[in-house]
């Protein structure tokens, strides 16, 4: 940014194009944390076309987060920005991290909820901290919350051998 504030879908949209640029020269990076250290000021209209945008485009692939934002003034724009665009994104405050924006469904809350305590989550883990839980309602939990944006997910060798897909949150 070349200022302080971020106002207004001009300035969000060239700013925009920086932020696509820089994450486009980091591609083994999977999850970028936001600060907001120094700016005083966004409008909706300008996170709407910087982060939010940026989250929704990379939604899948890559994670953005933020870190240092505790104005609650700015949180509530960049959350409105989020609802607008359906497109969550993840506030840290020191080790406590929240999803802004869209809510999770109220049947994958708890899977968010024990996602966002873990390094990585598996389905089999959530399963065993939930009695009475098949693996398969888990997996489909999981595989709801890395679609909607909530999480973000890697496949890899599980111990039997067999394929398995980690979820992970954005910090």
């Amino acid at each position: 940014m070349d200022s302080d504030q971020g106002w207004g879908r001009v300035q969000g949209r060239s700013v925009y194009s920086s932020l696509i640029d820089f994450v486009e020269s980091h591609p083994g990076v999977l999850i970028f944390q936001v600060s907001l250290v120094g700016v005083k000021r966004v409008d909706i209209s300008f996170a709407s076309e910087t982060i939010v945008e940026l989250a929704n485009r990379y939604r899948k692939h890559k994670g953005f987060c933020f870190i240092d934002l505790t104005n609650q003034d700015m949180i509530e724009n960049w959350e409105a920005a989020a609802e607008r665009k359906n497109q969550p994104l993840i506030v840290w405050h020191e080790k406590e991290g929240r999803a802004i924006g869209p809510s999770p469904a109220k049947g994958a809350l708890g899977a968010f909820d024990f996602a966002m305590q873990q390094e990585i989550s598996r389905a089999s883990d959530f399963v065993a901290a939930n009695p009475g839980m098949t693996i398969a309602n888990a997996s489909m939990k999981f595989k709801q919350l890395w679609e909607n944006g909530f999480l973000l997910r890697q496949e890899r060798v599980a111990g039997s051998g067999g394929i398995e897909f980690v979820y992970f949150r954005a910090k």
